[in-house]
């Protein structure tokens, strides 16, 4: 008899999961992760005459108003030379980290309070130069603010300077308004934005401005710029004759606003 018939079955083709399915036309290109760059800003350099608002945050708005030739440089000359000769000059000791340190520069205060910043004490002075009077009043008329107080600067050279802080002592105030009248040798005024909590403290990428502020110029801070901004003038390394800072500002005994 016949041997029983058997269907032949044809060889199994193996299954290949979809993850395994070559297409030819696609090859493997190995790419570097993309970095995320996170540049220092350049500082924004204000020269001009007229109002700049610089930042706005729930602090209000940091505005500065400059006055590029406030004092004509003739009166300015003669003003600078007996501000220089006649004001009262000496140098501060401050109270740091460190210990006791003497300020790189001079100062006088004029003013019916004391003031105190850096944990030293300026006592009162309520007997100001007539030329101070005189540019108090000038500068009240033309800026529409009335000031009490004076901190005077004497920057002799490239060497003398004031680092960075921010004037926001109790006395004067919330959102005190600081008139910065310059005479001599330009130098640069320096600004940062303080960085938000998250920074920890790092101002590394600040937003910067920097004013030059010339012989006669005339510099306003107003809003938030104390608390929201930080400002200095550098040490620099060429050559700087003298430079005189008057600095007028309002006190509030007990920090009152």
């Amino acid at each position: 008899c016949l041997p029983a018939s058997r269907t032949v079955l044809p060889a199994a083709v193996p299954q290949r999961w979809a993850s395994e399915v070559v297409n030819p036309d696609r090859r493997f290109v190995y790419e570097e992760p993309a970095e995320v760059t996170r540049r220092v800003p350049e500082p924004r350099v204000i020269e001009k005459d007229g109002t700049h608002d610089i930042s706005s945050s729930p602090s209000g708005v940091s505005r500065l108003r400059l006055f590029p030739r406030f004092i004509d440089p003739k009166e300015a000359n003669w003003m600078f030379e007996q501000l220089q000769h006649e004001i009262p000059w000496s140098q501060k000791t401050n109270v740091g980290l460190d210990g006791p340190y003497q300020e790189p520069r001079l100062t006088c205060w004029f003013g019916e309070v004391p003031y105190t910043y850096s944990r030293s004490t300026m006592q009162p002075n309520p007997h100001w130069h007539p030329l101070l009077t005189m540019l108090k009043d000038r500068i009240e008329e033309v800026t529409g603010h009335s000031f009490n107080s004076l901190l005077c600067n004497l920057y002799r050279h490239d060497k003398d300077s004031i680092d960075w802080h921010s004037d926001d002592e109790p006395d004067l105030g919330k959102n005190p308004v600081i008139a910065s009248l310059s005479f001599g040798e330009t130098r640069m005024f320096q600004m940062r934005k303080k960085p938000p909590p998250e920074e920890h403290g790092d101002y590394t990428y600040a937003e910067r401005v920097h004013v030059p502020l010339d012989h006669g110029s005339l510099l306003l801070m107003e809003g938030a710029t104390q608390e929201d901004w930080q400002h200095r003038v550098p040490k620099e390394y060429h050559d700087r004759r003298p430079r005189i800072n008057l600095t007028f500002r309002t006190m509030f005994p007990g920090g009152k606003p």
